[in-house]
């Protein structure tokens, strides 16, 4: 019998293929969650099938190639689906690819269960301008499970294993609190002075999750870089639609106050979690030990 280490050695392709291939099979799977959670639909029952009501053979259901294959129609009835199904599959295959070369075995577990949530919640968010309380309060709940029993999730690692648990679980907790509390301010703060809602609740407990899983580090970075992520995506389709004359496809969704849909411009509601989920994903897989060294210095001076 070979050994994880004595195939690694020997087929050092194998195992970053295999989470290529697991995540676009996971990536499948989102897009499901995605369409039925919001719905309130089982994720489980039925199986996939097009929306004329035919369950899809398996060769039609292959991830990422079967849209190219099929050329984005279906085959019982010829009916058009959208691209973003093989994106959504691409795009869970690649964060799941660089989770396993970044990261050692137990963390890129947590790490593609924690994208996966992130996934999830934002395209949910850009098609319902709500992040369900599953990937909120729940993802909230997961991170501080798996900061229990995978305490190197937090950088905690050593020989006394319950103490490393405990110091994991505790940096999981201020992340959820601080995250959450901070964005709770923040939506207060602005919602004073506009005298409208500027946040909606669903993000404060978004980077509370996020928190659960990065830390308060993380949780802080997700704020703030999701709102340079924001001002950036906001400006160029901003841009885009006053130079081209129509909005761009790839622009955040926007309403009116009243929930009516309507153009991008300033003064329209637009989803906040899909910048919060970029921020959070480029701190996990990126920025964390820079954020760590820019925290710990701050820390000096004071």
């Amino acid at each position: 019998m070979f050994d994880f280490a004595e195939i690694n050695t020997l087929l050092p392709w194998f195992f970053p293929f295999a989470a290529f291939v697991f995540g676009a099979c996971i990536g499948s799977f989102l897009n499901v969650v995605i369409y039925r959670v919001p719905a309130g639909k089982s994720i489980v029952t039925p199986g996939s099938h097009c929306g004329c009501g035919q369950p899809i053979a398996w060769y039609d259901n292959i991830p990422i190639l079967g849209w190219f294959i099929l050329r984005g129609r279906a085959r019982c009835c010829g009916r058009s689906y959208s691209i973003r199904y093989a994106f959504v599959e691409l795009l869970t295959a690649l964060l799941f690819l660089a989770c396993w070369l970044l990261f050692p075995p137990a963390k890129a577990v947590i790490g593609m269960v924690y994208l996966s949530i992130l996934l999830s919640a934002t395209f949910i968010d850009l098609d319902h301008m709500i992040i369900p309380d599953v990937f909120t309060i729940g993802g909230g709940v997961l991170g501080l499970l798996l900061s229990l029993f995978v305490p190197a999730l937090h950088g905690q690692t050593g020989e006394f294993f319950v103490m490393e648990s405990l110091r994991s679980v505790v940096i999981s907790a201020q992340g959820l609190l601080v995250g959450s509390g901070l964005v709770l301010w923040i939506a207060l703060i602005a919602e004073a002075i506009l005298r409208k809602e500027a946040m909606g609740f669903g993000d404060v407990k978004f980077v509370g999750a996020i928190g659960a899983f990065c830390g308060w580090q993380g949780a802080v970075f997700a704020v703030f870089g999701g709102a340079i992520v924001g001002t950036v995506w906001f400006g160029l389709a901003l841009g885009w639609q006053k130079i081209m004359g129509k909005p761009t496809a790839a622009a955040p969704p926007a309403e009116t106050p009243d929930g009516e849909p309507t153009e991008l411009g300033f003064g329209v509601h637009v989803p906040f979690g899909p910048m919060l989920a970029i921020a959070g994903a480029l701190y996990f897989l990126c920025f964390e030990p820079l954020v760590t060294a820019y925290f710990a210095q701050i820390s000096e001076l004071l």
